[in-house]
């Protein structure tokens, strides 16, 4: 993620898997389904957020793990 979801509780630079893009019903920028997991690979959350709000992984990053106040999100 580029930017912090507060209401989602998701962060700047957590890891989601692209599900799915959704074109925006008034032609303005699309939207993109996500899908957050915790480190053992549990679904978290399915969120849907505009297609500049992403970015994604390059080679020369490291993925790292963050605890998260609610074990169920």
């Amino acid at each position: 993620l580029r930017e912090d979801l507060a209401s989602d509780k998701l962060q700047q630079g957590d890891v989601a898997t692209l599900v799915d893009f959704v074109p925006h019903p008034h032609h303005g920028e699309r939207g993109c389904v996500l899908e957050v997991f915790n480190a053992v690979g549990e679904s978290l959350r399915v969120v849907v957020v505009r297609e500049s709000q992403i970015e994604p992984l390059t080679s020369n990053e490291l993925l790292m793990v963050r605890h998260i106040a609610e074990p169920d999100m």
